[in-house]
């Protein structure tokens, strides 16, 4: 088995945008421009938006993160996603999700314009996703492909299958990789068969949100296991349960770990598997700052 280690396609990919970014100051005078809008103040957001400010900053993109208070109304985010998308320096908008439980999340999202939505939600660049037509792609399902290109691993005629059914992973995983060939079974939690179904697949990628759901049992010997989840174990029982012994000292020390969706004893039957940490999840920001170039470009 061997590990495909999401850091180290994540600092590659980091490196072509570094170039790239260069190559628009110098040739056009053009710094690509991301818009973060939250609402509320999520722990778990917080976080995440800061680790995108603090990458965007590192590479040289331009960001700003409007904050708005959890009790903003839907007018009130629709007039920041106006503004943002009438500003010209303004390449990517992205609304950190989820948000407060009083606003419809697709109202909110659909405002954003095609041209400018980063994270490829609007119902337009999904639509061209399904197509096959697609320009822009969600980051993290573009993360998986970007891992399996570095790695060589080509999905063309593989039996697939996606776990998780979502329009953040899931739905554009399975259409993505379809369109490189692949034959495709989208499933989730409540398909009858899973583990039959996931036994005679070539590749498994997990976006289901529930720590060691996939089992050894369940993985075919030789396998390619993408896992996409990344679930907060911070239960002593549920350590015991999902994580393997080596990572009990971080545990302890941090009070909470982080596992898959993959349970890591399925990994040993592998031909290839993503960490968790350490895999997927780099690629995500990353993507980011990828869409936020490609849309500048674009704008152009």
């Amino acid at each position: 088995m061997s590990v495909l280690d999401g850091k180290v396609v994540s600092e590659k990919i980091q490196l072509e945008i570094g170039l790239e970014l260069a190559r628009l100051r110098n040739e056009h005078g053009v710094v690509p421009g991301l818009a973060v809008i939250m609402a509320g103040d999520d722990p778990a957001s917080r976080s995440y938006v800061q680790s995108k400010s603090k990458l965007a900053e590192k590479i040289g993109i331009r960001s700003e993160l409007v904050k708005l208070a959890a009790s903003a109304s839907a007018g009130e985010i629709a007039a920041v996603i106006a503004a943002k998308n009438a500003d010209p320096l303004t390449h990517a908008i992205l609304v950190q999700m989820p948000l407060p439980k009083h606003l419809d999340p697709w109202a909110v999202l659909d405002r954003i314009a095609p041209e400018k939505d980063v994270d490829a939600f609007h119902p337009l660049n999904q639509g061209l996703i399904l197509q096959n037509r697609g320009v822009i792609f969600p980051c993290t399902p573009l993360g998986v492909m970007r891992i399996l290109d570095h790695y060589a691993i080509d999905p063309a005629g593989m039996d697939v299958v996606v776990v998780g059914r979502s329009f953040l992973v899931g739905k554009p995983m399975a259409a993505m990789l379809a369109n490189r060939n692949a034959t495709v079974t989208l499933c989730h939690s409540r398909t009858v068969g899973l583990a039959a179904i996931l036994r005679e697949a070539g590749l498994v990628v997990a976006a289901v949100g529930k720590p060691g759901f996939i089992t050894a049992e369940m993985v075919r010997p030789g396998a390619v296991l993408i896992d996409v989840g990344i679930n907060h174990v911070a239960r002593e029982e549920d350590f015991e349960k999902f994580c393997p012994r080596s990572q009990y000292e971080g545990f302890k020390k941090k009070g909470y770990a982080i596992t898959g969706d993959i349970h890591y004893q399925a990994f040993a039957k592998a031909a290839h598997y993503t960490p968790v940490p350490g895999g997927v999840g780099p690629l995500t920001v990353t993507m980011l700052m990828h869409n936020t170039v490609e849309l500048c470009k674009r704008s152009r």
